[in-house]
């Protein structure tokens, strides 16, 4: 039988509950089970692909094709596993299918009500999850707070869960024990009402995970044992540490996975974590540094570009070389051309977005990395923008731009892509997922993957024009990545540069801690030569 546990969170938002839960994931894994984890948000979108940047972070995309909570980036990185759409689930997803389902007629003159109709659903996406994966235990991060009205009805489905899957559920809390800074002390009492909120729904926790700046201390563990019915030696302490990856083995020495493994009747071995806890240490301790600029329009909220900010730490890891991250406003370039230069960047990211602002402060950055020898990513719309760069200062078309942004333009170097054309709904119709590329051989991209063909990650509308293919390769752009099943350009390069590449898809999406993804590796090691002095590893060519 799979077992299910569920992860609550008290006290308030952002308390930590995605890494938590990836955390007690990575320990059941590394301890021999097989592990999935599905994340339930209470919104009322479909899913979180028309959600803005700034309110939500960023938009993972999983290899279906789904637009989706930034946490199932976490659970992928933490597992090393690729996960479908199936496994974020909303109250649009639900309601949604509920309402059809009404409409067909498929509830036989039932009244429809939220219990047991609306729980029957969130039921039978959770069981689906378990039966396609085939997984040992299904790790259910619940969204939102505790008390919040929009998550009664998912507590609710995992209370009756607990019911129908006898002695196959456990429920663990996720609650906020903040310190008073005038007196330096621990306050519980935030958590104990987070759990009278949960108890207040049926809901007792097994085990609680108490977040705070600094370990919990003997008398408090006692306490919240003594006002929330858990065991003393079911309270864990998840506090501060210099790196997330160091979660999994701090709760694990405390001893979540026995308790979890003596819970729910799991045969867990002892965990290896000694490549974990190197590379973890290699994330915070490397002594070379290497100054990464990020440039973007949402990089007020770094959690908008979360896995791009990981994909660094995963590749510095197995570098041995820190990347310092100086964030870039590309609104700021437009008024103020010379932020670039004090910034005195190593490497230079432009990253993905869409629309209009902040375009022309993420061109001249562009333009800065090309003319200034420095190794430059552009992922996606960086891709699209590095092409209208290069057409308007190298080929002289100064009015080159995307027709997304200019859609009169004399030469749209970018295009709606085909399939998009007549498009009219935004929410899950771009050019969404894993598709396989093939790289020319002899190229820098192909030096780099060491393979002709790999799979990526898409999210994206408009591409190269290919009215402008033969123009851009006369003109020394090298077109060098290719979609496998269409004459689409995915990679672009300049072989007379340090260190100058674009990608159409996403290859942040696909780095792990013990996997980086060999973009990201390039990149810094690029930079890292070039600081050095040396000429580049990819072109030869002389910093």
């Amino acid at each position: 039988m799979t077992k299910f546990i569920f992860v609550t969170g008290g006290v308030l938002s952002g308390v930590g509950k995605g890494v938590t839960t990836s955390s007690i994931a990575k320990i059941l894994q590394m301890r021999g089970a097989s592990v999935t984890a599905v994340k339930i948000d209470p919104y009322l979108n479909v899913d979180a692909g028309t959600m803005n940047p700034f309110a939500h972070g960023e938009v993972f995309v999983t290899m279906d094709g789904g637009e989706t909570d930034l946490d199932l980036g976490h659970y992928e990185r933490f597992l090393d596993i690729e996960l479908s759409k199936d496994h974020n689930i909303t109250s649009g997803q639900v309601y949604l299918k509920v309402i059809n389902d009404e409409r067909q007629g498929r509830y036989l003159g039932q009244t429809v009500q939220l219990i047991p109709h609306v729980t029957d659903e969130i039921k039978r996406r959770l069981r689906l999850v378990a039966d396609e994966s085939k997984a040992d235990v299904v790790m259910v991060e619940i969204g939102g707070t505790v008390g919040d009205y929009e998550g009664l009805a998912f507590l609710e489905a995992i209370r009756q869960m607990r019911l129908e899957e006898d002695g196959n559920v456990m429920f663990i809390h996720v609650a906020l024990v903040p310190i008073l800074e005038t007196t330096d002390e621990f306050k519980t009492k935030p958590l104990q009402h987070s759990v009278m909120e949960l108890r207040r729904v049926g809901i007792q926790p097994d085990a609680i995970v108490a977040r705070s700046m600094k370990p919990l201390t003997p008398d408090i563990r006692r306490k919240i044992a003594l006002f929330t019915n858990v065991a003393e030696s079911a309270i864990f302490s998840s506090f501060d540490v210099d790196t997330v990856y160091r979660v999994p083995v701090l709760l694990d020495e405390q001893g979540l996975g026995d308790h979890i493994g003596k819970m729910l009747g799991l045969q867990l071995r002892k965990a290896d974590w000694s490549l974990w806890l190197k590379l973890s240490d290699a994330i915070v301790n490397a002594k070379d540094e290497v100054n990464v600029v990020l440039c973007g329009k949402y990089v007020r909220l770094h959690d908008s570009y979360i896995s791009i900010i990981e994909a660094l730490k995963h590749a510095g890891a197995h570098l041995g070389v820190k990347p310092v991250i100086t964030w870039c406003d590309s609104d700021e370039v437009e008024s103020s051309p010379d932020v670039l230069s004090n910034m005195k960047p190593d490497a230079v990211i432009v990253l993905p977005g869409f629309g209009a602002r902040g375009v022309e402060g993420k061109i001249m950055t562009i333009r800065f990395a090309r003319e200034n020898n420095i190794p430059f990513l552009g992922i996606c719309y960086g891709m699209q923008l590095a092409v209208v760069e290069f057409a308007r200062h190298v080929m002289g078309y100064e009015d080159a731009h995307t027709t997304e942004v200019n859609p009169s333009t004399n030469h749209p170097i970018i295009d709606l892509t085909p399939e998009e054309v007549g498009v009219t709904e935004v929410g899950g119709t771009m050019i969404l997922g894993n598709r396989e590329i093939k790289l020319m051989e002899g190229s820098i991209v192909h030096n780099i993957y060491g393979s002709s063909k790999i799979v990526e990650r898409h999210r994206h509308r408009y591409e190269v024009n290919p009215k402008y293919f033969d123009e851009l390769r006369r003109s020394g752009l090298v077109l060098s990545g290719w979609r496998a099943d269409l004459d689409r350009v995915e990679t672009i390069e300049l072989p007379n540069h340090y260190f100058f590449v674009g990608t159409q898809f996403h290859p942040e999406f696909k780095s792990r801690l013990t996997r980086p993804q060999p973009l990201f590796v390039a990149l810094l090691k690029s930079a890292m030569y070039r600081k050095r002095g040396l000429s580049s590893p990819y072109t030869g060519v002389q910093p």
